[in-house]
């Protein structure tokens, strides 16, 4: 009825803004009653999803060393019906660069699911001595055409990561992901088909096929791990990981499954699933991410908790709306009296900075050099 005493849109945005006056003078402003709703929504979701119950630690490092281990299957279950990997991939190097303090490789691998993986290897000048590796994992941001590419770029890292860890003595290899540099494009929709649209059509189909995008994004990591530590130039128990953001989250999923990984240093996306939706923050991370039943399983503390007792370092900022920061204090909890089992809490860090998003600091970079450095390197070579 009220509304047949408009007259015109003038006079009905006049009574519009006196009842928005109405409601701000009682507390009740449009923006807080649909932050509320929108809260409400979240929970009411939630209420009615099957979730698992909280993540729990064994009583005794022999407990947990069993439940472990069925953790760790529930994992690879989750990620679906991966092809068998090859015990060792099929390696061509396509060119060979020296740049003096180091010599860039180019390869690629045909990774028996029906996608080529091209990659770098950066090789350091020491001789004929065995070198500590990293395996790169590069970050997402929307930019598929960069992926390895960032190896050599520093527009999101202090300095190009590539030529700096092999400078320092590091071998590094680093492989395009799925959709991503040289792969952007050669996906089930064709080479018209690039960027998102192609990482859409990747999931569908890897959906139908009983699997996930994200475990194939994992596979073809492990496959570039395999590759790494089968050269000649690498110390195979000296390996460690790293990456941003995306490559942040292969290289924590990659420790949980892998136990060659000696260390790793992920770097803004310590990102905990439940808090994510409370916060409203699914559409902070792509198709690609998202492990169909996980929650019905367990939430991330349960995945980073497989990385004990090796050392690893997280950094991120309270203010990254990849990773809520009450999930990121949420996994931290959880995950210590995992390491305390072992007798190895200083061996878990995680660093949180005050009032910093998204971003790989000058801070951040010191610290990852000096954290891989103590791991990897033997105390007169560091």
């Amino acid at each position: 009825m009220l509304v047949t005493q408009f007259t015109s849109w003038d006079s009905l945005k006049l009574n519009f803004t006196c009842l928005m006056l109405v409601a701000s003078s009682t507390g009740l402003a449009t923006h807080s009653v649909m932050a509320q709703s929108n809260e409400n929504d979240a929970a009411r979701w939630m209420a009615k999803a099957q979730i698992a119950p909280p993540f729990t630690v064994a009583g005794s490092k022999s407990e947990w060393d069993s439940k472990r281990k069925k953790l760790r299957a529930e994992v690879w279950e989750l990620l679906g019906k991966l092809p068998p990997r090859p015990k060792l991939p099929r390696v061509e190097t396509t060119s060979k660069d020296d740049r003096g303090d180091y010599i860039v490789e180019k390869f690629q691998f045909e990774n028996a699911a029906g996608s080529m993986v091209p990659g770098y290897l950066l090789l350091p000048r020491n001789g004929m001595k065995k070198a500590p590796a990293i395996l790169y994992c590069h970050w997402h941001g929307g930019e598929y055409d960069i992926g390895k590419e960032e190896l050599f770029q520093s527009k999101h890292t202090p300095e190009a990561p590539g030529p700096a860890l092999a400078k320092k003595g590091y071998v590094v290899l680093g492989v395009d992901a799925y959709c991503f540099g040289e792969r952007n494009g050669r996906g089930p929709g064709g080479p018209a088909e690039k960027g998102k649209d192609g990482e859409m059509s990747a999931s569908k189909l890897n959906l139908w096929v009983g699997r996930t995008l994200w475990g194939m994004i994992l596979r073809d990591d492990l496959m570039a791990l395999d590759y790494l530590v089968s050269r000649p130039e690498v110390d195979a128990k000296q390996i460690g990981v790293m990456g941003m953001s995306m490559g942040a989250t292969r290289a924590w999923w990659l420790m949980a499954l892998d136990e060659r990984i000696k260390t790793g240093v992920p770097i803004c996306c310590l990102t905990r699933y439940q808090n994510l939706i409370e916060h409203e923050l699914l559409k902070a991370h792509g198709i690609y991410y998202f492990v169909p039943n996980i929650l019905n399983h367990f939430d991330t503390e349960a995945i980073v908790a497989l990385i004990a007792p090796r050392p690893v370092l997280f950094l991120d900022g309270d203010q990254d709306g990849t990773s809520p920061v009450d999930g990121i204090h949420l996994i931290e909890s959880a995950v210590r009296p995992v390491y305390r089992l072992y007798g190895k809490e200083q061996e878990f860090e995680s660093v949180v900075y005050a009032g910093q998003g998204h971003l790989y600091t000058p801070e951040m970079w010191g610290r990852t050099l000096d954290w891989i450095d103590r791991y990897l390197k033997p105390a007169g070579d560091r």
